[in-house]
């Protein structure tokens, strides 16, 4: 489901033409207007979107955009799905196209319109000492905001939200009952670009963060927003302090994630997820429901619903208890 994004300003549109000229392809007989460049999940049939990666195939069986961008790779995997448009790197192209559809989505580094908040205009909301607010921001009745909080341009705050001090809001959707606690960093460009040997090119990225209800978010966190698609935190999810949120990150609802957990982009964890201190979630990766995962592991591919992991790589927690009892057992004789 597309959520409007009230961040970026996009292009009505754009002919397949010049898409295939940007990209130095030959001229096509027939052009149409495309809308938007799209991830597969969220693309209509009027949308270009891309597959590099071998776990999406299934995704795209399923998609509705008619035109992918994708390298010679996946000709074979794709011809019969959509109308394949192969270049020699894929990231690339998509960077290109995407600067077509919204020319202005790298010149976010800072909102120069914020200014202190109009009492008038946020009757029931309590603000802090050096507040700053910027263009078209919504706020829910009795929320909090902190000291020395910075809340950039066309946000949108739920109601009974707390929000600490020292906070950065951008590029974001915020449910009712949020607690965002002090330090966090949310929204802001991801961790995209593309290694040159004269210099690395940075992508756009045009999602955003979208925070559900009743979420809590712990000190120092940072969330960062979304490439194509939008990072998403679930409802009644609880983050401890200092974790970080990759670009397109998905968590779902119920889950409880622990101090300096790191997650990798694109990576889908489900609800009821509980994760332990330090543990770190490799990119473009499933995590099921129900899953517990111990502290300090290391998740390197999916992990199915109801299970319990732990180590460097994660693996089944018996399994783990299994070859490493000695282990155990001299540490808890140093113990003693």
């Amino acid at each position: 489901m597309k959520t409007k994004n009230q961040f970026f300003e996009k292009k009505k549109y754009i002919y397949l033409s010049e898409i295939f000229e940007t990209l130095g392809k030959k001229k096509i007989k027939k052009d149409v207007k495309i809308n938007s460049i799209c991830d597969l999940s969220t693309a209509s049939s009027k949308d270009i979107s891309f597959i590099n990666n071998v776990k999406y195939l299934d995704i795209l069986k399923k998609s509705h955009a008619k035109y992918i961008i994708s390298n010679q790779l996946f000709f074979d995997k794709i011809k019969k799905y959509c109308y394949p448009i192969i270049v020699n790197n894929v990231l690339n192209s998509v960077y290109k196209i995407t600067e077509l559809f919204y020319p202005n989505a790298l010149n976010d580094g800072v909102d120069f319109s914020v200014s202190t908040p109009d009492i008038n205009k946020y009757k029931k909301i309590k603000f802090g000492k050096n507040v700053l607010i910027g263009k078209n921001v919504e706020i829910g009745a009795n929320s909090i905001i902190g000291h020395n909080t910075i809340i950039e341009s066309n946000v949108n705050i739920g109601s009974r939200c707390v929000i600490g001090n020292n906070v950065l809001l951008k590029n974001s959707i915020v449910g009712n009952s949020v607690r965002i606690l002090d330090g966090s960093v949310i929204g802001k460009k991801g961790f995209g670009f593309f290694p040159d040997k004269k210099r690395n090119i940075r992508y756009p990225h045009i999602g955003m963060v979208i925070i559900k209800d009743n979420v809590e978010i712990g000190c120092n966190n940072t969330i960062d927003r979304g490439s194509l698609s939008n990072t998403v935190i679930g409802m009644n999810t609880f983050i401890d302090n200092q974790v970080h949120i990759a670009h397109n990150v998905n968590i779902g609802n119920n889950c409880i994630i622990t101090g300096q957990v790191g997650f990798a982009g694109s990576s889908m964890i489900g609800n009821s997820v509980s994760i332990g201190g330090q543990a770190g979630i490799s990119g473009h990766l499933k995590i099921g429901n129900n899953v517990r995962i111990g502290g300090g592991s290391g998740v390197v591919k999916n992990i199915p619903d109801n299970s319990k992991v732990m180590g460097y790589p994660a693996k089944d927690i018996r399994k783990f208890l299994k070859e490493n009892k000695w282990q155990i057992v001299w540490i808890k004789i140093r113990l003693k």
